[in-house]
């Protein structure tokens, strides 16, 4: 069961009307060891529709992804990396990937309207891992043990709390895409740790009908 993280840039935050400029990706397998890692950049359809707010945050400009493939030419390179990497045979082996990234929801619509548009189906698996929803777990069961944690789940905050941190202010594809899947391995190694009973577990008791 390979892991697949993955973040995105964009030219804002809508889904249904703002586009991918730009995909980083970090395959893993099922012990978490790092396969291989992928970079592009995308060439928008809409290029009016770059938000300043988003440039803000990525730093590319419509002059960056001059040469850049367009969204289904990314697609399909895509695909096909993940596809070597494994050695899938069909595409419908790509449900085998486990989908992961930081408030990953909001990536996967991005990314499965970027699909509609190609064309394309979308074949990735339907229960993704998301580092906010686990972090958001981990460390309420630290606090409970008299263990701080980080000042926010954000990214930046969780990954500084492991030790890491960006090499510059802004955002990168690739580079928080490594951080997640860092921040991940760590979090779910830890978590092998922790023990306890059933005996120590609460249960739902619900009223009888």
């Amino acid at each position: 069961m390979p892991y697949l993280v993955f973040d995105v840039e964009t030219t804002g935050l809508e889904p249904d009307y703002h586009e991918i400029i730009q995909i980083g990706a970090v395959l893993y397998d099922d012990r978490w060891n790092e396969i291989s890692t992928y970079l592009s950049n995308v060439y928008p359809e809409y290029p009016e529709r770059f938000s300043i707010p988003a440039s803000e945050v990525h730093n590319l400009t419509i002059a960056d992804l001059d040469d850049a493939p367009m969204i289904h030419e990314m697609l399909e390179d895509f695909e096909d990396w993940l596809m070597d990497e494994l050695n899938l045979q069909t595409r419908s082996d790509l449900r085998r990937i486990v989908v992961c990234g930081q408030s990953v929801t909001t990536d996967i619509n991005f990314l499965r309207f970027a699909y509609k548009k190609s064309q394309m189906s979308w074949e990735f698996s339907y229960r993704p891992l998301d580092l906010f929803v686990l972090s958001n777990f981990y460390f309420r069961i630290l606090k409970a043990n008299g263990i701080a944690g980080p000042k926010s789940l954000s990214l930046k905050s969780v990954a500084a709390y492991f030790g890491m941190e960006r090499e510059t202010e802004t955002h990168n594809a690739l580079e928080d895409s490594i951080l997640t899947g860092r921040c991940l391995a760590l979090i779910l190694k830890n978590a092998e740790k922790f023990r306890v009973s059933k005996d120590d577990l609460a249960f739902w008791e619900g009223e009888d009908d």
